[in-house]
């Protein structure tokens, strides 16, 4: 985070390039490497069920998130919106009404702490052949898994804080 000359803190924004393979069961699973460094982190998702039906269409969900710092193994959470099927478009989002209390929590800003905002577009989807091929190669601890879709795309990710503590959301 670096200091603006009236003060106040600028957040560090990181872009890049995520692959995520959207798995049949509803989780995603792949990495974000940021550019110009080409520092890699793990990304990794479940989808949050609802206790009530979303008015937001069939192809709204919540996603709880992880993103892995491969190089200290320390883990931070957020929730991001995920909207389309197979070409998925991930952001943050501000409240998660008709979600359990837990699930509002980590949404909401906690104690002045630093939010977690992330953004995503599909640019290139990969299915089946495609898709396998592409498993195989940068994600082969998921290979063999049948009818996952792979998206690539711009990412950008902020908040994110690897040598603060971590809080867990259970």
């Amino acid at each position: 985070m670096e200091e603006r000359e009236d003060g106040k803190m600028i957040e560090e924004e990181m872009e890049g390039v995520a692959s995520i393979a959207l798995l049949p069961c509803g989780s995603i699973s792949g990495h974000f490497i940021q550019l110009p460094n080409s520092i890699c982190f793990g990304i990794h998702g479940i989808e949050l069920e609802c206790e009530r039906e979303c008015s937001r269409g069939e192809d709204y969900r919540l996603i709880k998130l992880t993103i892995t710092d491969f190089n200290t193994k320390k883990e931070q959470v957020t929730v991001v919106e995920c909207k389309g099927h197979d070409a998925a478009r991930f952001s943050s989002i501000d409240h998660a009404h008709g979600w359990e209390k837990d699930i509002t929590g980590m949404v909401e800003k906690n104690d002045g702490k630093k939010r977690i905002c992330v953004s995503f577009v599909c640019e290139t989807l990969k299915a089946d052949k495609a898709a396998e091929d592409h498993i195989r190669q940068f994600m082969p601890k998921l290979a063999g898994l049948e009818d996952a879709v792979v998206n690539i795309g711009k990412m950008t990710i902020s908040g994110l804080d690897f040598g603060a503590e971590e809080v867990e959301f259970d």
